[in-house]
């Protein structure tokens, strides 16, 4: 059976012990060695129209775009369909892969090796991700880069917002599916209290997954004293079929210059969960309208 046909069945396998958060990559995301440290060259294949560094940004789309992967995922699975449709429309764009460690490549059985990403703690992922907004900006002249993430990968990018100097960085951050408040998992991460032997292996090798429990320490770190910091505008896209991010609702934010949509208000006959959010014709157009509000289209159905 081809992978993407058992990627629902890994995921709903892998959400049993916790650890999905994102989606796994297919085989040609296979690079030729570990990433480097830092983050900022992962060695994973580049999506369509990402990580061009000849790339200047246009008066029409002055900010670059850092798109930004959810747990056990990587640059290129994640951002198949929005890179190259960002880079069709003049954008700069530019992807990376973090939270990568020692245990990060997987054999499939068939000698094709997966890197997976978005391991590692959250505050040392937001690390990665301010040393590569800083290439970026160094690369482009930009002086502000827009962010877009799904699942973790919506949410990390706050905590290089509130404790990494990013506010200052950053004009816009868009989160697909983001784990902005914990997830329950669907009440599973509530049933690891039982078997804390279980739960601590799970988090040992994913320890990313631990923090987006609800209620970890990062969770109650993160969101104290605001969901939102000065300056930067946010867009958060959910769907009601969400299985990861549980319950869906608790990926909103509140304050100051935040919009929160759900695609069943587009289209109620649109049924995208949390790893087909990254693909959704109708999510990805919420995007689109995001990055460039002044241009927004109505959203329909695909």
């Amino acid at each position: 059976m081809p992978l993407t046909r058992l990627r629902p069945l890994l995921a709903a396998a892998v959400l049993a012990t916790g650890l999905l958060f994102g989606t796994a990559a297919p085989a040609s995301a296979a690079p030729a060695s570990a990433a480097a440290a830092d983050g900022t060259d992962s060695q994973v294949a580049d999506p369509p129209g990402a990580n061009d560094w000849s790339c200047r940004p246009s008066a029409a789309h002055p900010n670059p775009v850092v798109l930004v992967h959810g747990t056990f995922a990587n640059q290129y699975e994640n951002w198949l369909v929005l890179s190259p449709l960002l880079k069709s429309r003049g954008y700069c764009v530019y992807a990376l892969t973090y939270g990568l460690t020692g245990d990060s490549w997987t054999s499939t059985g068939s000698g094709i090796v997966l890197p997976i990403g978005g391991l590692q703690p959250v505050a040392a992922s937001a690390a990665q991700l301010a040393t590569f907004v800083d290439r970026v900006r160094a690369s482009t002249g930009a002086a502000k880069v827009d962010i877009v993430g799904h699942s973790q990968g919506g949410m990390m990018p706050r905590y290089y917002l509130k404790f990494l100097g990013g506010a200052a960085k950053v004009d816009k951050l868009v989160g697909l599916a983001p784990s902005n408040h914990g997830t329950t998992l669907s009440g599973i991460a509530n049933l690891a209290d039982y078997f804390p032997g279980v739960a601590q292996l799970v988090y040992t090798a994913c320890p990313a997954c631990q923090d987006q429990v609800v209620g970890s320490a990062t969770m109650t770190q993160l969101n104290a004293g605001g969901d939102t910091v000065a300056g930067v505008r946010y867009t958060v896209i959910s769907t009601w079929y969400d299985q990861v991010v549980t319950p869906w609702r608790t990926q909103q934010l509140s304050g100051a210059n935040v919009t929160n949509l759900v695609v069943q208000d587009s289209c109620l006959v649109a049924f995208p969960e949390h790893v087909a959010m990254a693909f959704s014709p109708t999510a990805l157009h919420h995007v689109t309208n995001a990055l460039d509000p002044a241009h927004a289209t109505p959203v329909f159905c695909g």
